[in-house]
Order: structure tokens, then sequence, then C-alpha cells
């Protein structure tokens, strides 16, 4: 025994480390010595029992854990690169090179991790030791995720892989055969993503004849390559497919959307009166026939505004100046820009309201509603009674409204109309629940007054007496009606 510890003395004398031995003790060389003197006295039991211990690192983990494994690897990876730069510049340097930090091994991963080492070998060759195993555990990722993407899947297992939205290449798919089965499973899975990403992979691979042809008998494949067409505006290819499917409607309709990317004014217009021969239904005929009537309506009346406004000439574009230009608007905004500026002209006139109304046939309630909120924004009340003022044969006026009173009173409101102007158009609401909630709703009192006097109801007059003012006209108002003795209250 004696005489083993005094080889053991005598390695330690003659190792190759003795002249790293500092005469100042300090912390860093007394924990090197004191994790020799472990090393020493521990390889024997651990080697024999290791199962009994419980691994832990010199920064206080449990060996095995995650944070334990992380940090395992990062240590190995930098101990070697720096094992190896240090050794390329000093050659064997003082154990003051290593940093507090350096090291987060365990004493049970120092003797489990390599091989058997005869008694002579130190604690630095330890550390320093290229052939240390990290025995680690590693957190990887499932098997089945490492599969070759390329892999040979067949067109259905595919299909299942696309529809989990995983990397899925289908280039292997080679032959029409192929490809064809890959898209009957692609619209078998019921998945649009799914059959658009297949006719994708059709499109650019196989000539336009055989791909229509193969999709006219594939009514769902064809409906989505379709739609994906005028989605991304491929409208040539488009116009190749409906034409091959024989669908001239269809086809027309496709080039008439066309004129909604040319912004120039005039060529829009010769566009659209080149689309008025294309092969159209009679009831899409006249629509494309109103479009281009329009146009060119708007440009007429368009030069004509910018003239007057520019020449301050016309009093109404000093008073109210143009927001916006009239080109490319719609007929109801066209109709309601000639109401208000251009109310007053002759028929004979492109901007009269009465033409466009006669041109484009515009029904008599678009018409009305159009006009009235034109004219109650400027606040043109005498036009706004002139709208609903008719004559019989006999000369008496009379006034009709084809959108209803209630709504013409909505719309004087939303305008800010006065109380009297209320009132009156009220007062024309044959429905005596609606005449009394909208009087009621807009304070027009003496309507309110006048329609529980007609219905002779005394107990709702009086309860009405107390929403009035104290001392107005109102109330005294009712105060004569409830005195007055010729009225047969019902209540």
């Amino acid at each position: 025994m004696s005489r083993a510890r005094a080889d053991e003395e005598e390695y330690w004398h003659s190792s190759k480390f003795r002249a790293f031995t500092f005469d100042d003790e300090d912390d860093e060389l007394s924990q090197l010595k004191e994790s020799k003197r472990a090393v020493n006295s521990l390889r024997d039991i651990v080697d024999d029992d290791d199962d009994d211990l419980e691994r832990v690192s010199w920064s206080g983990e449990p060996v095995g854990s995650i944070s334990w494994s992380i940090k395992e690897t990062a240590s190995s990876s930098t101990s070697s690169l720096e094992g190896r730069d240090s050794s390329l510049q000093k050659g064997s340097s003082s154990y003051a090179a290593f940093p507090k930090q350096v090291s987060s091994y365990s004493l049970s991963s120092l003797f489990k991790g390599r091989n058997k080492l005869p008694s002579c070998q130190s604690l630095s060759d330890a550390l320093s030791d290229t052939g240390v195993k990290n025995y680690a555990p590693e957190l990887r990722r499932p098997k089945a995720e490492y599969k070759d993407y390329s892999s040979d899947w067949s067109p259905k297992d595919t299909v299942r892989r696309m529809q989990k939205g995983k990397a899925c290449s289908l280039e292997r798919f080679r032959s029409l055969q192929d490809k064809l089965v890959l898209l009957d499973e692609a619209v078998a899975g019921h998945d649009g993503n799914v059959i658009t990403a297949v006719l994708i992979f059709l499109k650019r691979t196989l000539r336009r004849e055989i791909l229509f042809r193969e999709l006219e008998v594939r009514q769902v494949a064809l409906c989505h390559l379709i739609h994906f067409l005028k989605e991304t505006g491929e409208q040539k290819l488009l116009l190749d497919l409906l034409r091959f499917l024989d669908r001239t409607e269809e086809v027309a309709l496709s080039q008439y959307r066309e004129h909604l990317n040319i912004q120039d004014v005039e060529k829009r217009r010769e566009f659209l009166k080149g689309c008025i021969g294309l092969p159209f239904s009679a009831e899409d005929t006249s629509h494309i026939q109103d479009h281009y009537t329009l146009l060119e309506r708007q440009i007429i009346i368009e030069a004509n505004d910018r003239h007057l406004e520019t020449s301050g000439q016309s009093e109404i574009f000093r008073k109210y100046p143009r927001k916006a230009s009239i080109l490319n608007m719609p007929l109801v905004t066209t109709l309601f820009y000639s109401c208000f500026y251009h109310y007053t002209e002759a028929e004979g006139t492109f901007s009269s309201p009465t033409n466009l109304k006669k041109t484009f046939k515009i029904p008599d309630k678009q018409y009305v509603l159009t006009a009235l909120a034109a004219r109650a924004k400027l606040r043109a009340w005498d036009d706004v009674d002139a709208l609903f003022t008719t004559k019989n044969w006999l000369g008496y006026t009379k006034k009709k409204a084809p959108i209803g009173f209630h709504r013409v009173v909505e719309i004087l409101q939303r305008n800010n109309a006065p109380v009297q102007v209320l009132q009156e158009y009220v007062r024309l609401v044959e429905d005596v629940e609606t005449r009394l909630n909208l009087a009621t709703k807009y304070k027009c009192h003496d309507v309110v007054i006048e329609t529980y006097r007609d219905l002779k109801d005394r107990i709702q007059l009086t309860a009405y007496k107390c929403k009035v003012e104290r001392g107005s006209a109102e109330e005294e108002k009712i105060n004569s009606i409830l005195n007055n003795m010729q009225i047969r209250w019902k209540n």
C-alpha cells in the first residue's frame, strides 16, 4: 500500500505538468488539485459501481437533464476548438489559460465517456482529449421527418401528404397516365388547394391541347382551372380554353372585362365600341350598348363642365366646386351629378336629368330617389315640392310619391330639412301609426296633435301635453282642442 502510494507521488512529481505549480495558491489551482485527487480516489468506485452514484455536473445540474445536454454539447464543441487554437499558438500553455466556466463536464461523464486509461493519465489530458465521447441524450426529430421527399410516393399518398401540408415533389409523375391519376386522386380528396396545385403542375408540364381535352371530361377540375385563371389574370390562356369548350358568351364576357385595365378614356370608349359586336346574349348586348353610350355622354359633360368651372361662368360651380370627375362613374352617380348641377336644363341637352332618364330608361322610383337626394342637399325645397306635385286632367294638383312619403321624410331629415318642410310631408304618410312615430321622432308637434284630434283620443292628447314646452303655441293648441265641446271623444 505504501509502495503504491510512493509510485503515485513519484508520478505526479515527474509529470510534464510539474512546471505549472505556482507559489501563490490561487483559487483556480486549488480547484484543479482537488479535482485530481477526486479522480484518483473515485476511479475504482465509479468503474465498479457507477449506477449507485448520483451524476451531477460541476455546475450542480443532474447529468442527463435537458439543460445539461445542451451545455454538454456546446462545451465539447467550444473546448475542442479552443484547444486546437491554443495548441497551435502556445503549445503547452499554463493552467491560467483556462477560464473558470470553461468546462461543465461531470466526473461520471469523464469516466464513462472514454476508454479506461492508465492511472498515469492526468486531469488535464482528460479535459483536452478529443477522444472523449459524449453520452448526453440527443433531442432528435422523428425519423419520419427525415424521409426523402422525392421518394416513390403513390398518387394517393402524394395527395394525402399535400392535404397535410407536407412538402412533396410532383416531378416524378412523368407520364400522362400518372399525371391524370394524380389529378383524379386530388379531385377525389375534395381539397381545392390540392386540386389547384396539381392543375398548376399539369398546366406547366402538358401541352394546351392535351390539357384542355382531358379537363373537358373532368368538370370539377375544369371549374377550378377557370376560376384560377380568372383570379390570376391569365386572360390569353382563359380565352383559349373557353374557345376550345365552345363557350362563346363566356369568351365575349372575358374580353369585355379587359376594359377595366384600360385607363385612357378615349381608348376605353373605342374598346367598348368594339365589344358591341361580340357574341353576347340579347340582354347583355343592350348593357354593353348602354355602357358605351354612357361613357360617350360622360366625356361630353366632363369637357363642358371643366370649361365652365375654369372660366367661372356658372354660379353653381363657384358655390359648389366639383370634388371628382364624372368619367367612368356609374349611371346612378351620373344622374345625381346631373340633378345637382344641371337640374333645370332642357331635355334636349346631354347633361339634362330627364334626358338621361329617357335615354337609359331609368325607373321612376330610382329617378325620384336620386333627384330628391340631390335637390335636398342643395336645400332647394321648391324643387322638392315640384318633384311630388302632379296635376290631373281637371287641373287639380296632388302630391304623389312613388317611393312612399315615409322615405321622403327620412331623406329630408338626413339633409337637415326644417321642421315646417318635414311636417308637410309627414302629414302625407297614410299609415296612422307610421305617421305618429315619425312625427314624434322628428318633433313635428302639430302633426301629432292633429292626428290625436282626428282619432278623438283624449287620453293620448292629454299625455302628449306633458311633452311640449309650457306656454308654447303647441300647448295652447292642445288646450283649445281639449276644451272644444263639439268633439266627441272616444275615451
